[in-house]
């Protein structure tokens, strides 16, 4: 090399160093705040159930609750599903983080109403869903049927079809809980075609102002109703034949719930607060509060917890849902979490294939569609929080350019 070409290669400009990577655990504070929120008030409607008896205001708080807390649990479970697909890995995810919590607490809350309940000959059923494990099945049809919803033109009233028809069909029977899944299935497609404006949307000021008298006067409507109104329609469990209503009430009452359900839940996320509180990282443990509160709801039921007169004054109904609020907030609190991961969300690499193997596998799915592939958040994600990432597939650089890594970006909103 000559002095001339030394002096250019000084002068030129030294090659961009490739950017960093985003940090794929970065988490969204108003979508932890939010899932906390909600599992708390889903603890407390639980804790309620024995006090409705002889309390009006306890039944209205307890419709009232019910109305929106699962719903807007749904929603945000759609949202996080918004780039599902039926690639190997998000398979995997989905197997390991729904499918086998199921297994293990299905036969766990089976043996717990067969021992405690006195029925020792209870069978132990996964088809049968029984208290609160039916959201883990839905949360698999759901997900499993997302590449549906996201090619249907007119997703949500198709959604609301289906469910209002489900209303009206006793002959589905309990089997994986089909009423629930199909009655609240639109609330998942709701939250699947749902973008971070909306929730924006939601809390700008006048939104949050014209939320007070919105639940004010739904609290009012359910102190009224109580006595007028069966609380099953907003378990979603039954068809309207089964609640002792003639079988077209239950597509009028489809679409009034629903209505109702996402004004609360609009109203509900306009006062979450978007900033990091103490509670936001609980909300990576939703899941383990959702599914380890039950057992100790249930066995408080079996072993007479409730009996005392006293629980069933003022007095006694506001202990029972500081004591609910503070039980399931330990529950997921990382310690538990680090306790039960084995259980909740085990690696299980034993029972697949190798990582290589499915990773040739995803690519052939990735080269299929349209080119670029967005990874999605594992199904713990949609009740325990872990953060949704997605990244866009790059160009194979040619031989001339530099390889720089393309860094994923959180597509969580700001809300």
């Amino acid at each position: 090399m000559n002095l001339s070409s030394l002096r250019r290669a000084q002068r030129a400009p030294a090659p961009a160093s490739p950017p960093a990577p985003a940090n794929p655990k970065q988490r969204d504070a108003f979508f932890d705040n939010a899932k906390y929120l909600a599992i708390v008030l889903v603890a407390m409607g639980h804790s309620w159930e024995p006090l409705r008896n002889g309390s009006r205001a306890a039944s209205a708080l307890y419709m009232f609750v019910y109305a929106f807390h699962m719903p807007a649990f749904i929603l945000i479970s759609g949202y996080f599903s918004r780039n599902f697909d039926l690639r190997p890995d998000r398979l995997k995810r989905l197997l390991t983080g729904v499918v086998v919590p199921y297994v293990i607490f299905e036969t766990v809350y089976s043996l717990l109403k067969g021992w405690a309940g006195g029925d020792l000959s209870y069978p132990v059923s996964l088809l049968d869903p029984w208290y609160l494990t039916w959201f883990l099945i839905a949360l698999f049809v759901w997900r499993v049927t997302t590449p549906v919803w996201r090619m249907v033109r007119h997703p949500v009233p198709v959604a609301l079809a289906i469910a209002a028809l489900a209303s009206c069909s006793p002959d589905i029977g309990d089997d994986l809980d089909l009423q629930r899944v199909l009655q609240f299935l639109p609330f998942f497609v709701a939250g699947l075609h749902m973008r971070p404006e909306h929730f924006s949307m939601v809390r700008r000021r006048e939104v949050r102002l014209l939320a007070l008298p919105v639940v004010a006067a739904a609290l009012v409507f359910a102190y009224w109703a109580v006595p007028r109104m069966n609380a099953g329609w907003f378990y979603h469990r039954d068809s309207a034949q089964e609640l002792g209503a003639p079988w077209w009430s239950g597509m009028v009452m489809t679409f009034a719930l629903f209505g109702c359900s996402m004004a609360l839940t609009a109203c509900f996320f306009a006062w979450v607060p978007g900033r990091t509180m103490w509670f936001t990282a609980l909300g990576a443990g939703t899941l383990y509060g959702y599914l380890l509160h039950g057992l100790l709801i249930k066995g408080s039921h079996f072993a007479g917890w409730y009996e005392p007169a006293w629980l069933h004054t003022p007095a006694g109904a506001i202990a029972v849902t500081v004591i609910a609020a503070v039980v399931v907030t330990a529950l997921c609190s990382p310690l538990v979490r680090r306790m039960l991961r084995f259980a909740m969300e085990p690696r299980m690499e034993w029972a697949f294939r190798s990582a290589s193997a499915a990773g040739g596998a995803a690519k052939v799915v990735a080269g299929s569609g349209s080119g670029a592939g967005a990874a999605v958040p594992s199904p713990r994600a949609l009740v325990s929080g872990v953060s949704g990432v997605s990244g866009a597939a790059a160009t194979a650089p040619r031989a001339s350019e530099p390889r720089a890594s393309v860094p994923s970006q959180v597509t969580r909103p700001s809300s």
